[in-house]
């Protein structure tokens, strides 16, 4: 009795394994019921019938990469180009997924190569370095279309490295040379032609500065000359007026016919000492009315004081 209670909890036990099912988190177990699809499972707890339904297929529904091995493309002005990627795919269809392809990795790498090989060939060599996010985006659609037939989604294809022969690496290093030079000397000649510039702009601006300088000088000058000729000016005329001022007093009219004839008996000496030759008026009555004016003005100047 107890060997078959053994047996038939064994039995039992084998039942419960075959027909309690637990799908974990981000996945779907396709089930098959006497070789025909069935359902798919749900993450969480389910039950099967024994030895009826059977979990044909699991499938994860997490984002995969899958590396595209590389591969040598031809562009479009004959050169070849190796190149590698990898591409993100996710199972959105566990039925189409399991039965739309015998391998749906191989037959979605196969056509991102077949793709890729397309597109590159109808680019220039240069074209593909600087129009990957354009490749990229072109593979996406074509895998996308392909494999919802499929029961997958692609998400995106990212270029690894793109590969030129080696000659090309070597051209392309000498052009990416010979350009770097070519921006060294138009810099350079930039720099002299702008330090001639600022060369003539200095001294412009240096000439206009001494011009000026000059300018206020003469200014300055000239203004001076006519102050001085103006207070030289007012002082001559306030002497004149003193003088005026002093001829109009009683005496003073005699007074400046004395300076006078003072001044005409110096000149006459001074011309007698400063030559050995003796200088004589043409005239002496001349001289002598002078100087009988001058002693008459004397007297006349002594009496009054005296008085």
């Amino acid at each position: 009795m107890e060997l078959i209670a053994l047996i038939l909890l064994a039995i039992a036990a084998f039942f419960v394994i075959r027909a309690v099912k637990v799908v974990p988190h981000q996945n779907a177990w396709v089930v098959e019921r006497l070789g025909k699809y069935n359902t798919t499972l749900a993450p969480g707890l389910s039950f099967l019938v024994p030895f009826i339904d059977k979990v044909a297929y699991k499938h994860s529904l997490k984002e995969i990469p899958l590396d595209v091995p590389s591969q040598i493309c031809i562009t479009k002005d004959n050169t070849q180009l190796q190149v590698d990627g990898i591409l993100y795919f996710q199972v959105t269809d566990p039925m189409r997924a399991s039965y739309g392809s015998s391998n749906y990795e191989i037959a979605i790498t196969q056509l991102a190569q077949t793709t890729l090989r397309s597109i590159i060939g109808r680019m220039e060599l240069d074209k593909t370095f600087e129009e990957r996010e354009v490749i990229n985006a072109q593979v996406v659609s074509a895998l996308d279309e392909a494999a919802l037939n499929w029961g997958v989604k692609v998400l995106r294809y990212e270029i690894k490295d793109l590969t030129p022969p080696a000659e090309i690496l070597r051209s392309m290093q000498q052009q990416i040379t010979a350009e770097r030079e070519k921006r060294a000397l138009i810099a350079a000649s930039e720099g002299r032609k702008q330090e001639q510039i600022n060369i003539a702009t200095g001294e412009r601006e240096s000439s206009i500065a001494r011009s000026e300088g000059e300018k206020q000088a003469e200014i300055n000058k000239a203004e001076g000359q006519a102050a001085a000729i103006a207070t030289v000016a007012d002082a001559t005329a306030a002497a004149i007026r003193v003088i005026a001022a002093a001829i109009q007093q009683p005496g003073g009219e005699q007074a400046v016919q004395l300076k006078v004839a003072e001044k005409a008996v110096e000149a006459y000496a001074q011309l007698a000492q400063k030559n050995n030759t003796m200088i004589v008026p043409g005239n002496m009555t001349e001289v002598a009315a002078l100087v009988g004016s001058a002693m008459t003005l004397m007297r006349s100047t002594n009496s009054a004081t005296q008085k």
